[in-house]
């Protein structure tokens, strides 16, 4: 039989096969159960005709054979062909599939990148993973090696954690190459990260350049030797020169090759001084190239050469550069400015000045080009130039010793700026914004890691900052973004640095800070944004807004209690009530924008509107209510949708705690509306996020489980969940198990699961419920293995009160009732809802007293029917629990047609799970086609 009739799982199973695995262990690994696994071989052997679990083995490695991807090899594709160093391929190529971590040391210009890069080639057929090349010459910041990493290899950050634990996570379990050019200048960066990653990835190898070792545990290095000329003409450098001389122009005759090899020991073998020399045969044939580098060995003479290979380089870059005319000189120093891949255009705005003019800088870089100082890359965008890491240092010194490197490294920030307010503005969205970004994204890095320790471009310094910012912020680098409006801040005089800005003001440094305050929300970084809402506060006080700082307090105390499950350490209530005494203090003076801050404040910290951790158990509700709706109506006075939409989540929250799901779920809803035409600021997309899972939530409490799983789509499509799958499911989840739609929540408890444990298995509100729905899709499978399995995930996804008493009473009782078993089911759910308030009001208040009542009435409890009354009242415009209520009466009276009408409600409420139950309870005349709907649903009959 064909293998498309083979299912999902029964694909997942047979892989396992193929590792050799026994179906305990298969069944751990899938979090099924043996019976199920047992049942899966079965139908194998019969769907695929083979005899025994041998055989199933053995077709399970063909079929993996066949199927498997080429593994990933991203590197760069040299321009010039790879020549010699047979040993050394040989060599280092068997180091990287046996040693952790191998650093190939030597001086700049030796070849130390294309020997790796070649290596690479030839061993990624080894990595199931692939291979991943990534070029740390352009990074400057030490601890910006983990990003450097994770862009490589495409890796995002997720909410709660730096980029750096998250490419931990993501290369974990990955059988991979990652090699790491041009180490030497942050060295200090990549030897913790280094140790670090291989630690934490016990199969991944590392491949690293470097002029000098790593440190590192795990290290082995390797001596990269200069280029052979021992056998004379035929030696690999005089190889490598006849190749480029004849790539550049005529080749040699190869009656010189033993000239030639003089000349290549006379450079010592290095293959960069090797390959420039080569550039000038054309035009100085053998004899101008042997006088001219002759001269400038004798004046370089100063002790053995072999002492320090650089002195080779040093003297073929002197010779090149002495050899060009003074136009292509300057230009060449100019350009060593640029850390990316740059255009003429771009050269043009940095380097023509006197003596250059335009057309000199297009002309030139072709000359440099055809020198091998640069290399020249087409591409659709037009041809891209860049230097050797070794150019650009010599060029840099060279901009130095003309007096022109203040110059022009202010050219070049004046351009980065220009690039980055240009994209700011821009309306491009997408691939085309992204591209251009990541274009400009390392100049602007350098640029301003140069302008900020100037005082007489700190103004610029900031500016840049603070738009790198917003794109670091648009790019999902919300790390960065986070680090680069605190760095505005510190350059306007405020946050964390020292001095005063200059043509930036405290008001500005406090604007950052509130800007690093919601990029750290969106990173679920409680602690930060507490931190820099402070922060924010004492720069608006020194600045003299005393209102503004009022403001910023005012935010600090409802983030301690509005986002209490994101802090490391959760702020006492003491501490909280300080802030919000400060914050009514300052605040009075009639601003709008003050008193509606300070209004969510009150209800979040007097009221404990959001439920925090620290929030006191005694508040009424009213009283909740009140203060939230008077948050609400100052917000909209002063015309601010973010704190509107907060405003309304607090009182989303009051209305659940005054049992009014329904009130609930309406102020959830208009949160979405508020913030729909609102731009995709920080603030604004943290709040959005929120809002989407407030309102799936919501609309679950109250039954509307399409509209829950719409917005549960919407949640899990924002770009800033693309690497938390565990977050962006979690509604989809419980919608998606509430209705009964088995495959779909198998299907996502895998993403799930991989996603949770990448994340360190970190606790929410969210997460155990979903966790918990996963379990009970399993339980209504009759997979009690899997089941357990999926509740132990609860216990360390979620919190034991909340699963005991709340959404864990509702799922249990699910999946008992679905097996026959009401009386077990009732004492789940045997407190009265007035007893278990704090756990099931919100989302589960519904399901809990429509269950209990069709639990009272299957077990026969004496008050079923008063049960079902007071259920009514409470679930009244719910069309899933009112179903549930209108099937118990029908089965406490014997009365079929009010059962099958309730099943017709359930099918058009979008609960096909609960329709098909009803069926199987209708009695005989239905219960094949109630098996049959759940058959489709992937559920079998209890």
């Amino acid at each position: 039989m064909s293998t498309s009739a083979i299912s999902v799982r029964e694909s997942e199973v047979l892989a396992l096969l193929g590792e050799h695995l026994s179906n305990a262990e298969i069944s751990s690994r899938l979090f099924i159960s043996v019976r199920t696994v047992e049942s899966h071989v079965s139908a194998l052997l019969r769907k695929l005709d083979v005899a025994d679990r041998r055989a199933l083995a053995r077709r399970a490695a063909e079929l993996a054979r066949a199927e498997r991807p080429r593994p990933a090899c991203a590197l760069p594709t040299p321009l010039t062909a790879f020549v010699g160093r047979v040993r050394e391929r040989a060599e280092l190529a068997e180091a990287v599939k046996t040693r952790r971590q191998v650093t190939a040391v030597g001086p700049g210009g030796v070849g130390k990148t294309r020997l790796a890069l070649a290596v690479a080639a030839e061993a990624a057929g080894d990595f199931a993973d692939g291979v991943w090349f990534v070029d740390l010459a352009p990074v400057l910041d030490p601890g910006r090696v983990g990003a450097a990493v994770a862009a490589a290899v495409g890796v995002g950050e997720q909410p709660g954690r730096g980029i750096d634990e998250a490419v931990l996570a993501a290369l974990a379990d990955r059988q991979a190459l990652l090699v790491l050019d041009n180490c030497e200048q942050i060295r200090d960066g990549v030897a913790p990260f280094l140790e670090r990653l291989l630690v934490a990835c016990p199969r991944l190898r590392v491949l690293a350049t470097s002029r000098a070792r790593m440190m590192v545990p795990f290290e082995w290095v390797f001596p990269v030797p200069p280029l052979s000329f021992a056998d004379g003409g035929d030696s690999e450098a005089v190889t490598l020169f006849m190749e480029r001389a004849a790539a550049v122009g005529r080749p040699p005759d190869p009656a010189v090759r033993e000239r030639i090899a003089a000349l290549c020991e006379r450079l010592d073998g290095m293959a960069l001084a090797i390959e420039l020399a080569a550039a000038r045969w054309p035009t100085l044939g053998l004899d101008g190239l042997t006088a001219g580098l002759s001269d400038q060995l004798r004046i370089l003479a100063g002790g053995p050469r072999a002492d320090d290979r650089h002195r080779s380089v040093r003297a073929a870059l002197d010779w090149s550069h002495d050899l060009l005319e003074p136009c292509d000189r300057a230009l060449l120093r100019r350009i060593s400015v640029f850390a990316m891949p740059f255009t003429a255009d771009a050269a043009t705005e940095v380097a023509a000045f006197a003596p250059l003019d335009p057309a000199a800088v297009a002309d030139g870089l072709g000359r440099l080009a055809e020198q091998s100082l640069l290399t020249a890359t087409p591409s659709v965008a037009g041809t891209r130039y860049q230097a050797l890491e070794t150019i650009r240092q010599y060029g840099t010194e060279r901009l130095a010793d003309a007096a022109e490197l203040t110059d022009v490294r202010s050219r070049h920030l004046g351009r980065c700026l220009a690039g980055a307010t240009a994209l700011t503005a821009a309306e491009a969205e997408g691939t085309d914004r992204s591209a251009r970004f990541d274009a400009l994204a390392e100049d602007m890095r350098a640029a301003l890691a140069w302008a900020a320790g100037r005082p007489e471009q700190r103004a610029d310094a900031y500016r840049l900052a603070l738009a790198m910012g917003e794109l670091t912020f648009a790019r999902n680098l919300l790390g960065e973004a986070q680090q680069r409006f605190e760095q505005a801040a510190a350059l306007a005089g405020e946050g964390e640095g020292e001095g005063a800005g200059v043509g930036a003001g405290a008001g500005d440094g406090a604007a950052a800070l509130r800007e690093a305050a919601a990029v750290a929300g969106c990173r679920r970084l409680g602690d930060d944004m507490l931190r820099l809402h402070r922060a924010a506060a004492e720069a608006a006080r020194r600045a003299g807004d005393t209102i503004g700082a009022g403001r910023d307090l005012a935010a600090a105390a409802t983030v301690a209690y509005r986002f209490s499950s994101e802090f490391t350490r959760v702020p006492t209530a003491d501490e909280v009530a300080a802030v919000l005494a400060e914050a009514r203090r300052l605040s009075q003076g009639g601003d709008p924008a003050a008193e509606a801050a300070l209004a969510l404040a009150e209800a979040a910290v007097l009221a404990d509107a959001f439920g925090a951790v620290q929030g006191a158990a005694d508040n009424t509700a009213h009283e909740t209510v009140e203060l939230a709706e008077r948050a609400v109506e100052l917000a909209g006075r002063a015309g601010d949708p973010v704190a509107e939409s907060a405003a309304l989540d607090a009182l989303s929250g009051a209305l659940t705690w005054a049992g009014d799901s329904f009130g609930a779920a309406a102020a959830a809803r208009r949160r979405i509306d508020v913030l729909r035409p609102v731009p995709g600021t920080p603030a604004a997309t943290h709040e959005r996020m929120d809002a989407l899972a407030m309102a799936a939530g919501t609309a679950l409490g109250v039954g509307d489980l399409p509209q829950a799983r719409r917005w549960g789509r919407q949640l899990a499509d924002q770009p800033l969940f693309a690497e938390v799958g565990h977050h962006a499911m979690s509604w989809l989840l419980i919608a998606d198990a509430f209705a009964g739609r088995a495959e779909e929540v198998l299907a996502g408890s895998t993403e799930f699961l991989d996603a949770w444990r990448r994340s360190g298995r970190q606790r929410s509100f969210s997460l155990g419920p979903a966790a918990a729905s996963v379990a009970m899709i399993h339980g209504l499978r009759g997979d009690h293995e899997a089941r357990a399995h999926w509740l132990a995930v609860v216990d360390r996804a979620g919190t034991a009160s909340e699963h005991r008493h709340g959404y864990g009473a509702v799922f249990d009782a699910l999946v008992l009732l679905h097996h026959g078993d009401p009386d077990a089911a009732l004492a789940r759910l045997a407190p009265e809802p007035d007893e278990v308030w704090k756990w099931v009001s919100w989302i589960w208040l519904h399901w809990y007293v429509a269950l209990r009542a069709e639990a009272s009435v299957l077990a026969g409890h004496p008050d079923a029917r008063n049960r079902i009354a007071a259920a009514r009242r409470t679930v009244t415009g719910n069309p899933v629990a009112t179903a549930q209520l209108d099937r118990a009466e029908g089965l406490l009276d014997g009365d079929v047609t009010r059962q099958l009408a309730a099943a017709a409600a359930f099918d058009a409420a979008g609960c096909p799970y609960q329709a098909a139950r009803t069926l199987l309870l209708a009695g005989p005349a239905h219960t094949e086609d109630g098996g049959v709907a759940l058959a489709g649903l992937g559920l079998r009959g209890g």
